[in-house]
């Protein structure tokens, strides 16, 4: 038997047979969906700028455009065009010009400079790395923004000369840094980012920072004498890399003055209107597995830090000021639902808008992003079941939808309908969450296979937002369960560390009641359940069927298997330890096994594939291979599917996303009854 899958055969078997249903989505659809992101509407809210991302099918890539649009929908055009990358679009505080950067002259990421009375385009720069996180200043003369600088380092290895005309091989490659790769980005070129500012004149970038440490999210002063960043300039920042704080440089001598000082990460510093104050989320570091991140205000010389969200138990995922300085936007999950509030110096929270999201193509993820004009407009990435995220406004408490970026396709696609469904796990009888989603042609009266699909971080969460990995599932003719088990965001702090220290564990439970509560409804067959995940969502899928026999087959994907392994192989040695475990791997070999699928795979009869990206930095293909190997030893039916060049995000490219679907969908119906 073949240990992996060729993934052009499955591709092609998928294409033919669902072909057959033109009005259920397909998987040659996923090159098809469109969504849009960053909304950023103009200082006095008139216009909004957003991306719209597209994909290629004859180059397989992700490209996105600039579109300008009026607050009340009318005029809505591009203002970049061509199968490239335009995006990170920033207005200027009079609302005359926008920065932003692209690729489309000669494939390099350049910052622009644009006039919107024109349309006049120049570049600002040319450089090797891409500028990032580009502010203006209060006076629109200056930006400041990060770039990568690579950091020359002396080689301790000497080789000595070789021979004219030999050909050896490449040097060694030595390496003294803790994190010397990451996911999506591989190993890691020596160096850091750095801070620069640049006149809107053009001309060369001033380098302000030069430290061995990676500087972000800079913002200018008022004044323009000084700028904020966040930065982890402790001598222990590999070991302790949450450890953050934010920073003011000034610019006429470049030296730098610490402004917050507790054990946490302080970070994304943003000015107040009035320019008196700095906000920034934060919190203090207990090293647990997750800690709600609270929104903070300060002076700007660093003085008088009040806590302003403490009424909030959920993470503050970004902020915008109020005009007035008196308060600020906040966005937030809760229950599965993107939120945006008010949060007013008071500390009391009033929600102005629901149903934020959509920015997660491929699985049901809650993000989303928004903007506010100084008259309080407010632009956001409007989320939903069905469909991915699409430009709406706000204006007294009211929203208006502007896009429908998929009309084109779902005008005659039919989707699985979503509902949401709670339950009791059977462990201590605490509420969950889930959705079900069913195939389009549903018939209540049939029965129908059902996969239970499992999400990662362990620390993230599902919601009611679209995902095409789940409606290409209900397409085929799964019922497909969702859910939030003990450990996902949204739910408060509390609910969050249920797993601290202890997952997997009884997050199994949790789910497994969610299938009891499926099956009871009354059209899912009990002996046609699947199970898969990714990430966290892989551990728990072998986590299961070490646990029991009940599925007829599973799909493993990116997974960790050995938890020892893991935390010293994955990208991020100084956290995974730290925040994940009491104590390192040799300190208490028998907790890790303990909480490491390898432990139970004696138990596992379920036919199973692992399913990994080959360049995966995060959890590392030799995860998979372990458990594949374990399975063989064990006899157990069992493949292997490797995405040549993919990460973590298997889905970075759109084919990988549709080779991830049909292997699992391949897998499933090698094991599903005959109809």
């Amino acid at each position: 038997m073949k240990v992996f899958f060729q993934l052009i055969p499955l591709l092609f078997l998928y294409g033919t047979s669902l072909a057959q249903k033109s009005n259920q989505l397909e998987l040659l659809d996923v090159f098809n969906l469109e969504y849009v992101s960053d909304p950023q509407i103009s200082p006095d809210g008139k216009q909004i700028i957003y991306t719209r991302n597209f994909k290629d099918v004859m180059t397989d890539k992700n490209h996105s455009n600039l579109w300008l649009i009026d607050f009340d929908g009318k005029n809505n055009r591009p203002i970049t065009s061509g199968n490239h990358t335009a995006r990170a679009a920033r207005w200027s505080n009079d609302g005359k010009k926008i920065v932003y950067l692209s690729n489309h002259a000669d494939d390099k990421t350049k910052l622009y400079l644009m006039w919107m009375d024109t349309r006049e385009a120049v570049p600002l720069t040319n450089t090797k790395y891409a500028p990032n996180q580009v502010s203006w200043s209060r006076d629109d003369k200056h930006l400041v923004f990060t770039q990568f600088v690579p950091k020359v380092k002396k080689p301790l290895i000497k080789m000595p000369a070789k021979p004219e005309g030999a050909k050896w091989n490449k040097p060694p490659v030595y390496i003294d840094d803790m994190t010397y790769r990451a996911d999506g980005r591989g190993f890691l070129p020596a160096g850091n980012q750095q801070i620069f500012s640049l006149s809107i004149d053009g001309g060369t970038p001033r380098q302000l920072t030069d430290s061995a440490h990676n500087h972000q999210s800079p913002v200018w002063s008022a004044d323009k004498e000084s700028v904020y960043f966040t930065a982890n300039l402790h001598d222990k920042h590999e070991l302790e890399p949450l450890n953050s704080e934010i920073y003011e440089l000034q610019l006429n001598d470049l030296s730098i003055k610490k402004l917050t000082d507790r054990f946490g990460p302080d970070t994304n510093a943003q000015l107040s209107p009035d320019g008196k104050k700095l906000a920034y989320v934060g919190f203090d570091d207990s090293f647990q597995g997750h800690t709600v991140r609270k929104l903070y205000v300060m002076d700007v010389n660093g003085d008088k830090h009040e806590l302003v969200s403490e009424n909030l138990d959920r993470s503050v995922q970004s902020m915008a000021w109020a005009s007035d300085s008196e308060g600020l936007y906040v966005q937030y999950t809760s229950s599965g639902d993107g939120k945006l509030g008010l949060l007013k110096s008071s500390g009391k929270v009033i929600d102005v808008a629901e149903n934020l999201g959509g920015l997660s193509l491929g699985r049901p993820y809650n993000a989303a992003a928004f903007s506010v004009s100084r008259n309080n407009r407010i632009a956001m990435t409007l989320g939903g079941t069905a469909h991915p995220a699409d430009l709406a406004v706000m204006e007294n408490n009211k929203m208006r939808r502007l896009t429908k970026v998929n009309d084109d396709l779902f005008s005659y696609k039919t989707l699985g309908q979503v509902q949401e469904i709670r339950w009791k796990s059977s462990v201590d009888q605490r509420g969950v969450q889930g959705w079900l989603v069913t195939p389009p042609d549903f018939d209540p009266a049939k029965k129908y296979p059902m996969i239970l699909e499992i999400h990662g971080g362990p620390f993230a969460s599902y919601g009611s937002v679209f995902s095409a990995e789940v409606q290409l599932f209900a397409a085929a003719g799964y019922v497909v369960l969702y859910a939030n088990p003990r450990g996902s965001t949204g739910y408060g702090e509390e609910f969050a560390n249920l797993i601290h220290h202890d997952y997997p564990n009884n997050d199994y439970h949790d789910l497994m009641s969610g299938v009891d509560k499926a099956i009871a409804m009354g059209f899912v067959d009990e002996e046609q359940l699947f199970v898969t995940g990714g990430s966290g969502g892989g551990v728990l899928t072998a986590w299961i069927i070490g646990h029991t026999d009940r599925f007829k087959a599973a799909v493993v994907a990116k997974p960790v298997i050995n938890w020892i392994s893991f935390v010293l192989y994955a990208d991020n040695p100084g956290f995974f330890y730290k925040y994940w475990f009491p104590n390192k791997p040799w300190e208490g070999a028998e907790n890790y096994l303990r909480r490491s699928p390898l432990s139970y795979v004696g138990n596992v009869t379920t036919p199973t594939m692992l399913l990994t990206g080959e360049e995966d930095h995060r959890t590392p293909i030799a995860e998979s291979e372990q458990y594949y190997a374990a399975l063989k030893i064990q006899q157990v039916d069992a493949a292997m599917v490797r995405i040549p060049g993919a990460s973590h995000g298997i889905a970075s490219r759109p084919s990988n996303l549709v080779a991830k679907v049909a292997s699992i969908l391949a897998w499933f119906d090698k094991y599903k009854l005959a109809e």
